[in-house]
């Protein structure tokens, strides 16, 4: 399974303009039932298709370090036994009868759940949907063959060298909650995980007040609003897990660290990673952050000019993960051995002339702006992939208004509030620095 959300989601913010004529434009429409249940519809009926996702305000970010993993186990053990399909050979059968593709990621902050099928099969879905979110069974035999599949993923990850560089820099960049933010989770917890624990993450976080339901494709919202209210109407409410169980924030970096990564690789690896803004809070510091790391990715600017077309880097870039329990800058460069000492000073110095007036020019920042737009216009045509990013921004943002109105405000950022975001979050902040290389490379680089 996909466990992991890896991509640079975008941030949308609230305009003023009428939520309701832009959920028109876009095909989205809303509506929330009495027990609190977000439904959420995207007509779109180019092919006979459907649909239905429900995503979860749950993953890493809620998990205590007994409990870290177990958003992503729970995932697992959402496609096993339930009330209404006694096994999990039955489930699978069930999803063959009616022709679905399915799957799940856990994320930091999201937990998503989603079935694609022919239309005809649409109420059927609903009634599988429901089944699977609000009956689960945990059997102790399904969870004892299920936890050393999610350790295998943890043993197909610590295969790669560039998880270890991640895993390392993270434990000084969330060094008070570091659990909060590690989605693979713990191999002990996860090992040891029972039925208890998976019915405590469901009685606090698998609540219709916690989860929206999302359906895309060929569907009418009209026609939504009947079924989610027939299949999930009874599904009781329950209290706000985030008064119940506060998400602690995670203290500012005291000074800048660094932490070498030994690994049998060719190339030397320098990542800077940051506290970056929470998308509720500053919200338009990240769309500036968007901005700027389009900007710096194009080959055209000076940042790839500098360090990459010069032959100093391999490659460079700078990216913003947009989250709301403060998301991560990564400042990245790869190079040779020999090149290290030249490209990581020329890598500081592109970073401190960021701001400079002639960085990049108004033509490079409309551009940037443009091409955003128009990647959110190509990731609307397909709904199935469509209905991830809809249930993505409404757990981390807590509504739908912010993507609905991504472009327009996306078209507001000027070249000062860049300025003030590289200012704040990259050029005056503390950061931890993670180097990847080879034992011996790291011999000859920085000798004892």
């Amino acid at each position: 399974m996909n466990t992991h959300t890896a991509r640079m989601l975008r941030l949308a913010l609230l305009l003023t303009i009428p939520i309701l004529a832009y959920g028109q434009k876009y095909s989205i429409y809303t509506k929330e039932l009495p027990n609190g249940l977000d439904v959420i519809v995207i007509e779109n009926p180019v092919v006979p298709l459907v649909t239905i996702e429900i995503d979860v305000r749950n993953g890493s970010y809620t998990e205590p370090p007994e409990y870290n993993g177990l958003s992503h186990l729970y995932e697992h053990m959402f496609f096993k036994a339930n009330e209404s399909i006694p096994t999990q050979e039955r489930y699978l059968e069930r999803t063959r009868e009616l022709g679905m593709s399915w799957n799940g990621t856990t994320s930091e902050e999201r937990v998503n759940y989603f079935f694609t099928f022919g239309k005809d099969s649409l109420e059927a879905g609903m009634e599988f949907m429901r089944a699977a979110i609000l009956t689960p069974l945990f059997l102790d035999e399904e969870l004892v063959k299920e936890r050393p599949v999610v350790t295998g993923e943890y043993d197909r990850a610590e295969a790669n060298p560039y998880f270890h560089l991640f895993n390392e820099i993270n434990k000084k960049l969330w060094y008070e909650h570091y659990n909060r933010k590690n989605v693979i989770g713990n191999r002990e917890v996860i090992l040891t995980a029972d039925e208890k624990k998976m019915r405590t993450i469901q009685q606090r976080y698998y609540i219709p007040n916690n989860s929206s339901l999302l359906v895309a494709g060929d569907v009418k919202h009209e026609e939504i609003y009947k079924l989610a209210e027939k299949y999930f109407g009874a599904w009781k409410k329950g209290p706000d897990p985030f008064e119940l169980y506060p998400i602690p924030a995670h203290p500012p970096l005291k000074q800048s660290e660094t932490v070498f990564v030994e690994k049998p690789v060719n190339a030397v690896t320098v990542q800077l990673s940051l506290h970056g803004p929470s998308v509720t809070k500053y919200m338009k510091a990240t769309f500036a952050a968007d901005v700027l790391s389009y900007i710096l990715g194009q080959r055209s600017s000076k940042f790839q000019k500098q360090l990459v077309e010069s032959g100093l880097c391999n490659f460079a870039g700078v990216g913003y993960y947009t989250l709301d329990h403060t998301g991560p800058i990564t400042v990245q460069a790869q190079m040779t051995p020999e090149k290290y000492a030249e490209a990581e000073k020329a890598l500081f110095e592109e970073l401190k002339k960021l701001t400079d007036p002639d960085y990049y020019t108004d033509e490079q920042l409309e551009n940037a702006k443009k091409q955003l737009e128009i990647q959110e216009m190509y990731n609307q045509e397909k709904p199935s992939t469509f209905v991830h990013t809809v249930g993505f921004w409404w757990a981390v943002t807590g509504s739908t208004d912010y993507y609905m109105n991504y472009i327009e405000n996306l078209r507001k950022i000027t070249r000062e509030d860049i300025n003030a975001y590289i200012k704040k979050y990259i050029q005056n902040a503390p950061y931890v620095k993670g180097i990847l290389l080879s034992p011996e490379v790291k011999a000859k680089l920085f000798p004892q």
